[in-house]
């Protein structure tokens, strides 16, 4: 099926075929038309599935290609909130190249950087703002914004957002954008905390979904190992020696946290990348691009920057800290086992995680089987539920492609509660 069937204007179908794009995604297919209607939108598609184009081409189509652009319009028509930086770039560069025949200006604003650089922008006039929540409302704060002409709206991975904790900052900013606007919500999972974000924002969306059914290969085994607060840290280094490992994805909740993690295994001799939203995309293309090549063991992870990652062959994959989102568990664990290969997922979990590991097993047409290792687990006091077995550490076991040092059977670096600790002058850390 060509772009044109869709209903896409021939000015932005022609140069697609020359960016690559010769037959639309299947949420590129089913929401492309819905967006050309003026109809809201409730989309439910992973990274990597072409959801930039789903929106974005329409979004352009409408605004400006049909329509053209008013004469002196310097508002911005259209608004596409991210909740990083890094989403802010990609969306920025896709929009930017899909709206050249339409003259199409965008700005891209976000945190971490001058403020200035993006007010002279807005000040020169733009049609497509792409935004994170925080350093929008600055702009808003300070007067530098005005988001009065927005006829449509995009919430893009509208389920990262809620989850960090960006839902004031949308009520805010959409309390400044006009009610008569077309809305489009796309996210990973269909929450009822996504249904309900689109109840309130958006006016009987159409509902497209193009996501994988919600399910994990049968040749993965999912194993819980309970332990205690402070040793997440020294059983993750454990898990990793025991064989047959090869190489690990390990996933953390927090970018901080990741750090941390990822300097205590290299302190522990264990070759390790990590990537999270505030890498760059070079560093996180070198990251992946060593962690497929072998010349590192270990890749952590956010469930931001894991989005999308397509790895081979992959034989274990470890939640440090469990997702925050039950379906997120299953986009994790979902990267081994492939191909009719076996797999194991292995979760680290203090008493503090059992009501999501409820959550996460209710998902599963599997058990997740609980063993305690030796050393490691939680003391009957701590209210953990009882193991169904127990493994005893079985030390100068090693995993193959990982070069346990002298330290390995130290702790790496992680302080109580999975911290690292203070050096001498340096206060710590909050993860």
């Amino acid at each position: 099926m060509p772009f044109s069937i869709l209903g896409l204007s021939p000015a932005l179908c022609t140069p697609l075929a020359r960016l690559g794009y010769t037959q639309p995604t299947p949420v590129q297919s089913a929401s492309i038309p819905v967006v050309l209607k003026g109809s809201d939108l409730l989309a439910r598609a992973q990274t990597g599935t072409g959801k930039t184009a789903a929106f974005g081409l329409p979004m352009i189509d409408r605004l400006l290609v049909r329509g053209g652009r008013p004469a002196g319009m310097r508002k911005p028509r259209g608004l596409v909130l991210v909740p990083t930086r890094e989403l802010a770039l990609q969306v920025h560069k896709a929009l930017a190249t899909y709206g050249i025949p339409a003259n199409l200006r965008v700005t891209a604003i976000f945190g971490g950087v001058s403020m200035l650089p993006q007010v002279q922008a807005l000040q020169r006039g733009t049609d497509v703002i792409v935004a994170t929540p925080g350093r929008l409302l600055d702009h808003m704060r300070q007067r530098k914004v005005d988001l009065s002409g927005v006829e449509i709206l995009v919430l893009d991975e509208a389920d990262r957002m809620l989850d960090m904790g960006f839902l004031p900052p949308l009520r805010q900013i959409l309390s400044s954008v006009p009610k008569d606007r077309q809305t489009l919500l796309l996210s990973a999972t269909f929450s009822k905390e996504i249904v309900g974000l689109s109840a309130a924002f958006t006016r009987n969306p159409v509902r497209v979904d193009v996501s994988e059914a919600q399910s994990v290969p049968t040749t993965v085994t999912h194993r819980v190992h309970p332990v205690s607060d402070g040793r997440k840290g020294d059983l993750l280094v454990h898990v990793l020696m025991q064989p047959p490992v090869g190489q690990a994805l390990v996933f953390c909740k927090t970018k901080r946290g990741s750090n941390r993690v990822g300097e205590a295994l290299e302190r522990a001799n264990v070759r390790a990348a990590v990537i999270h939203g505030n890498k760059s995309q070079s560093a996180r293309n070198r990251a992946l691009g060593d962690f497929k090549a072998g010349r590192v063991a270990v890749l952590v992870a956010t469930d931001i920057a894991g989005r999308g990652l397509d790895i081979p062959q992959l034989p274990l994959v470890i939640n440090y800290d469990l997702p925050l989102v039950a379906e997120d568990y299953i986009h994790r664990v979902g990267r081994t086992g492939r191909a009719g290969l076996s797999g194991r997922a292995v979760s680290l979990v203090t008493s503090a995680d059992r009501g999501l590991l409820h959550d996460i097993q209710r998902l599963l047409t599997t058990t997740l089987e609980q063993v305690a290792v030796e050393g490691f687990a939680a003391s009957p006091s701590s209210g953990d539920a009882p193991a169904r077995r127990t493994d005893r550490p079985q030390p100068g076991r090693q995993g193959r492609g990982f070069r346990p040092g002298p330290r390995s059977a130290a702790r790496p670096g992680f302080g109580p509660a999975g911290r690292r600790p203070s050096r001498p002058g340096r206060p710590g850390s909050r993860a």
